[in-house]
Parts: structure tokens; sequence; C-alpha cells
């Protein structure tokens, strides 16, 4: 069952929303800079927070790479990855993305290496990378194959939002634009102590419960950063009792009874043309649930809200929004 639950999130995640697996480890400390610098400071200054190779690096599967300098030529075959490279300013740099890579707008531009659950072998060798970036979604098996082919294969797989933030200072580090990282992770932690501050004095009668539908009959508990995102914009996941992504009961949600569903935007059932929101008003029942009395089903771009990369914090504040659109304006 997990097996199967973890190829349907794969194939969520394919058409461009993203998931889960084990947080991304940070470089050996001895290899880090140690000097801190704001963003502000001169062109001396932000040499001294320089990238010092050969550099060593663990990636979340826990296999090390050895980068003899700053990757000149890169293929990313994830979505929420390609936007981190490009929020640092490496578009430049990148040669090469997956099909479902659409965002920043000069992404779509790029040639393509196939989907993020198994990118095309000859087509990433077509480009001579000296750095191939995975996803949550890229099989095992296939990372093993493209590091047999003497590729630099790293793959992160965040769990929490601190995961993204880490993985985007590790990459940071791994193409020589430390400040640029810091700067962006620096942003992210200041969308989120907005966020946090705005809810921060509400009493625990005053929180809201929340159903979170990302994919036709299926939600997120406890272990993923969906959920740790509800919670931050002071929510309370009614599927947090689960663990990780589950299919939904519906009697569950008509006896949790929430008072704010929230759905990924962007779905439309194949057979029916329904989109996501109209298949949930619709369930036997379901007109009973206080959101859907008062009118509190809210979609969420799902790109935003389900990619883990640098946009994440946006998606929390329109989360939080969406719950509470009195405290965040």
């Amino acid at each position: 069952m997990k097996r199967c639950m973890f190829l349907l999130f794969s194939l969520f995640v394919a058409i461009s929303l993203a998931g889960c697996g084990e947080g991304s480890q940070p470089a050996k400390q001895s290899e880090q800079a140690s000097t801190q610098q704001p963003p502000s400071q001169s062109t001396e200054a932000k040499s001294e927070k320089a990238t010092s190779y050969p550099l060593t690096i663990k990636d979340s599967t826990g296999q090390e790479l050895t980068f003899a300098k700053a990757p000149e030529r890169i293929v990313s075959a994830s979505p929420a990855e390609t936007e981190i490279l490009f929020a640092l300013g490496l578009g430049d740099k990148v040669v090469a993305v997956s099909d479902y890579d659409d965002y920043p707008e000069e992404a779509k531009s790029k040639p393509k290496v196939g989907g993020v659950l198994s990118p095309n072998e000859e087509a990433i060798l077509a480009q001579s990378p000296d750095l191939v970036v995975g996803g949550i979604s890229m099989k095992e098996d296939v990372v093993t194959k493209l590091r047999s082919l003497d590729l630099q294969v790293i793959t992160l797989r965040p769990k929490v939002v601190q995961d993204i933030m880490e993985n985007i200072l590790l990459l940071g580090q791994i193409t020589d634009h430390q400040v640029q990282a810091e700067e962006l992770v620096s942003r992210m932690k200041a969308d989120i102590g907005k966020v946090t501050d705005a809810v921060k004095d509400l009493k625990p009668e005053e929180k809201k419960k929340v159903y979170l539908e990302f994919s036709a009959g299926w939600t997120v508990g406890k272990g993923e950063f969906l959920d740790e995102l509800i919670t931050m914009a002071g929510g309370i996941n009614i599927a947090s009792d689960t663990q990780g992504w589950n299919p939904v009961s519906e009697e569950k949600i008509v006896k949790e009874d929430p008072d704010v569903i929230l759905f990924a935007q962007g779905f439309t059932d194949e057979k029916t043309g329904e989109t996501l929101d109209q298949t949930i008003r619709k369930r036997s029942g379901w007109d009973k649930i206080k959101a859907i009395r008062d009118n509190q089903v809210i979609g969420l771009d799902h790109n935003i809200l389900s990619r883990p990369g640098p946009r994440i914090t946006q998606g929390l504040y329109e989360m939080a929004k969406a719950i509470y659109p009195e405290r965040l304006k």
C-alpha cells in the first residue's frame, strides 16, 4: 500500500507537484566557508564567502560527491530543483530540465530530458553535464544507473520546510552561490515570520479545522511538509492522525466537519470534466460539512503549494490567507 501511495504521489509530482523523502544533508563542516557576510557587502567581502574546492558533500541518499570546481553545466530533472537553481541566479548554467519544468518562464525554453521518475539517459549524456540534480521522484535505480555513467548526480528529498532551505544552501555551496542562497533563505524565513506572527495569538478554540485535498481522493497526514504548512498557518489538519499520503475517507471528513477545505487548483477529471472543487462539493453527505455550507472551499495554486522550492513560503502565505483572511491581507 505504501508503495502504491508513493508511486501515485510520484505521478502527482510529475505534473509539477511535490512530495516526500528524507531531508538533505549539509556539507561537511570543515569544508564550509566560515565568514558570514550580509548580502549588501562589497565584492571583496562576498569573495570571503566563496566555496573552497575540492568540496565533498552528502546528498539525501547518503552518497558522497566531490566537486573539483563549481559546476558549469547543470541538468535538473525536477521542477522544484529547477526553481531553486534559477532563484540562485544559475539559469545560464542550467542546460536542460525535465519535461514538466514550467517555472520560471526561461525554464520552458531549455532542452528537455524526459520525466522526473526516469529521465532519458541519452538526453542527459548529450548535454555533457558536470552536475545532475534529481528530486523526490527520481527512482533509486535510475540514480544508480546515471552514476554508473560517471555522472555527478545529487538527489534532494525534503520532508519539512527546513529541509527545503537546507537544500537551497547546499546547492548554493556546490555552485559557489552561497551569498545568493543565504539571501534567498533569509527572505523565506521572513515570509514564515510574517505568517507565524499573524497567527501566533490564536486561542485553541479559534483555530480552524482544515482539510487539504492535493489530488482527487488524496490527502496528507503527519511527516510531510504540507501538514507542516497547515500547522504553521495556524490551522488544525484533520488528517494529522494519519502518516504520510493517504486516500480520503469520505466518512471521516464528514465526521471531522472541517471549517476550511483547501484543494489544489488545476485538476480536471478526464471522464467528467469536473474540477476538483466540483468533485468535492458533489460527494454524498458533504453538503453538511461546515466548510461547504459556509463556502470555504478554497483553491490554491498547485505548483506554489506543493513544490519544495523557493516559492513554498509563498504557498504558506496563501494557505494562511485562505484560512484566516482577516489576519493576512
